[in-house]
């Protein structure tokens, strides 16, 4: 049993080297990893980084150009720093983006694996599934922020709600053909629980498809986010964010074009970083690419 328990972690030890060696040969995944973990650094330091309070107003310096009046990006039409606002728009998309994506891969995980293995479940809850992913996601976040209320804890529920569906239909998918594998049914014919089976054989081989997913989710969440807030169903004003932000710019895009060229590019670097990881992770995790 000695013997057979340092086998497997000397075979867990190069797995994890193997992917290790992966990772730093592809370029997506460390590009995508850079852009995302700088997002997340600016999200958690925004107090240290802002130049100034982003609520604080300064109406005689409203609508200041960039690089005037010691503001950086320019300030909006009650004279608050856009770059203040903007940093702290990160944190904003990076905690509904984390938060939404851990969210709907832990449910979705869950009911993924029942589906698969408890046959009874199957039918009812991917009929449900396929209710609610039949209903473009823009359209469901809005109706569920319209039940809801707008607040940021609202948002991160919405976006988790939506996303869900999806993430128990690629588990199940995922969970199915783990099932069908010799060692499985070897594990039925002992008499090993059901449970055991589900989340100590099934559970971690389908957990590199739904963490590609996840990243995915969470690139979709910050501009889904940004959306419900463009729209004003999303975080609440005066809380900055890249949507409320790109909002209040619209109205004065011919004057101040700053307020929406800067949280435009914001937003979508966020979401090339996080897609760029997304495509990593899948060239690495998946076994038909390597």
């Amino acid at each position: 049993m000695q013997d057979l328990s340092e086998i497997r972690r000397r075979l867990r030890h190069e797995q994890q080297q193997l992917n290790i060696r992966r990772y730093l040969r592809n370029r997506q995944a460390v590009i995508g990893s850079v852009i995302v973990l700088i997002m997340l650094f600016i999200a958690v330091f925004a107090p240290l980084l802002a130049p100034a309070d982003p609520l604080a107003q300064t109406v005689t310096n409203r609508f200041a150009k960039p690089g005037t009046a010691g503001y950086l990006l320019g300030a909006d039409k009650l004279g608050r720093d856009i770059l203040s606002r903007i940093l702290y728009g990160a944190r904003v998309s990076m905690i509904v983006g984390v938060s939404s994506s851990l969210i709907s891969m832990l449910f979705g995980m869950i009911i993924g694996l029942c589906a698969c293995y408890y046959k009874p479940l199957d039918n009812i809850l991917m009929r449900i599934c396929d209710g609610l992913s039949a209903i473009p996601s823009i359209l469901l976040a809005i109706a569920l922020m319209a039940v809801l209320g707008q607040s940021l804890f609202n948002v991160i529920l919405a976006l988790s709600i939506v996303y869900i569906p999806r993430m128990a239909r690629i588990a199940r998918s995922a969970a199915l053909v783990v099932k069908e594998q010799t060692y499985i049914e070897a594990l039925q014919s002992q008499g090993a629980s059901a449970a055991r089976i589900i989340w100590r054989h099934i559970a971690p081989n389908i957990l590199p498809a739904v963490v590609v997913q996840a990243s995915f989710n969470f690139a979709d969440a910050i501009i889904t986010e940004a959306s419900l807030s463009f729209l004003g169903v999303g975080v609440p004003a005066p809380q900055p964010s890249w949507g409320n932000i790109l909002a209040e710019g619209r109205e004065v895009i011919t004057k101040a074009w700053w307020m929406v060229v800067y949280p435009g590019i914001a937003t979508a670097l966020a979401v090339m970083g996080t897609n760029i990881l997304g495509d990593g992770l899948r060239d690495i995790l998946d076994p038909h690419t390597n």
